[in-house]
């Protein structure tokens, strides 16, 4: 066979993914057993893997899916105990009576706080809060979805303290292969990450500051009385200013800290400048904006879920408390993070804990590693614990509903992960194999080079985006088209890095047309069945990232002549 047909042949488990989850609306439950079966066939068969290679990467894909429910569980849980000692209910009154303006309400609880949150938990906690409490304040149903599904955006890529780029590119990648290149220019592996995240970083601080604008004026548009894009314009200093408030200290944690710290910081950060701006009328219009009444709007902008004031600030019986105890969890979780990844002497003791497994059935390039301790899952469990113990008089019982909550989640998860990584690894690793081939990330990338040419880095980005659209997980779609985004970059003699950085931020902004991110926030607020209605609307915030990402890229490889390591 040619190179063409194995770049083909290459495509078809992503092919089959677009297939049964869009054209033939099945679930991802059903969709990636037959995925994982297809690939492992192409493997063995087209390929000419060896069996015992195979099972190999299926096993190192298990491992690391163990680390991603790791996480997934820790951002969960914290959430629910705080949720059941109370402390949500107060971070939730202390956002509700800043501003009568709907817009400036939009940008605090949906942007601020949401992004926030999105940094804390991830996978699409941020919506599944954020709508609920828009909807209990007096918005749309449809609209407070559309507000929550817009901030899974910038946010996103250092979502759940950065596991779509510490667990999603850094596994998604052939790191032996990439570190053995790196070592020949004098550097390592971490100096790689570390530069694709301040490439993220910066692409998202520049797009990102846009985004609450573009926000109130999609509010404005389709759920204002005159339907107008200018009357959401008009509250475009204070949008542009709560933007910034929040991409400067996330552009720059990103560059200086790593990867598990911008979104956390940036909403922290966010949070305190935008509200106190707000209370005092700094740069908010004289003249406030506000949907008709509830009588007059259409039937389908209405859900089933009815919040009472009681609801968002319910009496806490056990103990009074206060703005600062309800944050404390959350500012302890950062502090943890910081101390685990800047001191020595703490790292090592956290990384004592790790499961090793080096070799695997004797294959001498795979390997995988759980760190409990290490990983941001352990970290947030601490907190939940610590939360727990001082939020309230029955901490056992708030940390047994919490884990029953939060168990239920990640099952569902789970059961998707442990055929979607095992078949990325499978997908990463058939470069090795008995028909001396390019393994199948090259080969579709070659195939993708070859069609594109020098434009491909307009649509990296895009790529991404088409990742967590089928994946649902900006994460996933990283571990599914890092690889394949380096070796298309290493083919044409651009920068990987940058390309990498472009599918990172693509599939951040992907998430907005998730169909499983839409389904989740839509059901918090009882509006099944809308999500197309949604869908229509996320569209347009999602072309727009991506578009302005490719120019970007675009820009920085042929205007500016950015090349980094590795490029050719």
């Amino acid at each position: 066979m040619n190179q063409t047909i194995y770049g083909l042949l290459a495509l078809l488990p992503i092919v089959l993914c677009g297939i049964f989850l869009i054209g033939l609306q099945w679930s991802a439950k059903r969709t990636m057993p037959i995925v994982l079966a297809v690939t492992a066939a192409l493997a063995l068969f087209v390929w000419d893997m060896t069996l015992n290679r195979v099972s190999s990467s299926i096993i190192q894909g298990l491992v690391i899916t163990v680390s991603v429910l790791w996480i997934v569980f820790g951002a969960i849980f914290l959430l629910n105990t705080l949720k059941h000692t109370g402390a949500i209910a107060v971070i939730r009154a202390g956002f509700t009576n800043v501003s009568p303006d709907r817009r400036v309400q939009a940008i605090i609880i949906a942007w601020c706080f949401g992004c926030f949150l999105e940094g804390a938990a991830g996978f699409g906690t941020a919506a599944a809060i954020a709508a609920p409490l828009l909807v209990a304040i007096g918005f749309p149903a449809l609209g407070a979805v559309l507000m929550g599904m817009m901030i899974q955006s910038t946010p996103v890529s250092f979502g759940a303290v950065g596991t779509p780029i510490v667990i999603g590119v850094n596994k998604g990648l052939d790191t032996v292969a990439i570190s053995a290149q790196l070592a020949q220019q004098g550097l390592e592996w971490g100096d790689f990450l570390q530069l694709i995240t301040s490439q993220v970083a910066i692409m998202h601080g520049v797009i990102g500051t846009f985004m609450p604008l573009f926000m109130v004026m999609m509010l404005t548009r389709f759920f204002g009385k005159n339907k107008s894009w200018r009357e959401g314009f008009a509250i475009w200093p204070f949008a542009i200013f709560a933007g910034l408030a929040f991409t400067v200290p996330y552009t720059l944690t990103g560059i200086f800290l790593g990867p598990e710290f911008p979104s956390l910081v940036g909403g922290l950060v966010s949070i305190t400048i935008v509200v106190n701006a707000a209370k005092r009328g700094f740069l908010v219009p004289k003249t406030t904006w506000d949907f008709e009444p509830k009588k007059s709007w259409p039937s389908e902008w209405l859900g089933k879920l009815v919040v009472s004031k009681e609801d968002i600030t319910p009496a806490l019986s056990d103990k009074k408390m206060s703005t600062v105890m309800a944050w404390f969890p959350y500012l302890l979780v950062a502090l943890l993070l910081v101390c685990s990844r800047v001191l020595t002497g703490f790292q090592s003791l956290l990384n004592s804990a790790t499961v090793d497994l080096t070799s695997i059935l004797s294959e001498a390039d795979i390997s995988a590693s759980f760190s409990p301790l290490y990983l941001p899952g352990g970290l947030l469990l601490i907190s939940a614990l610590v939360a727990a113990a001082f939020q309230t008089k029955r901490p056992a019982s708030a940390l047994n509903s919490a884990f029953k909550e939060s168990g239920k989640t990640v099952l569902g998860a789970g059961f998707v992960l442990i055929f979607t990584i095992p078949m990325v690894r499978i997908f990463i690793n058939s470069g090795v194999n008995l028909s001396d081939v390019a393994s199948m990330p090259v080969a579709s990338a070659e195939l993708f080079a070859g069609t594109f040419g020098s434009v491909f880095p307009l649509i990296s980005a895009t790529i991404g985006a088409l990742g967590a659209f089928i994946a649902g997980s900006n994460t996933v779609s990283n571990m599914m088209f890092s690889q394949f985004q380096y070796e298309a970059a290493m083919s044409l003699h651009i920068s990987p890095s940058l390309i990498i950085a472009a599918q990172a931020v693509g599939a951040a902004a992907g998430n907005m047309i998730a169909v499983h991110n839409v389904v989740a926030a839509s059901a918090t607020v009882g509006l099944l069945g809308m999500e197309g209605a949604t869908l229509r609307r996320t569209i347009l915030p999602t072309i727009y990232y991506v578009l302005f990402c490719g120019i970007i890229v675009m820009a920085a490889i042929y205007l500016f002549g950015f090349q980094g390591p590795l490029a050719l």
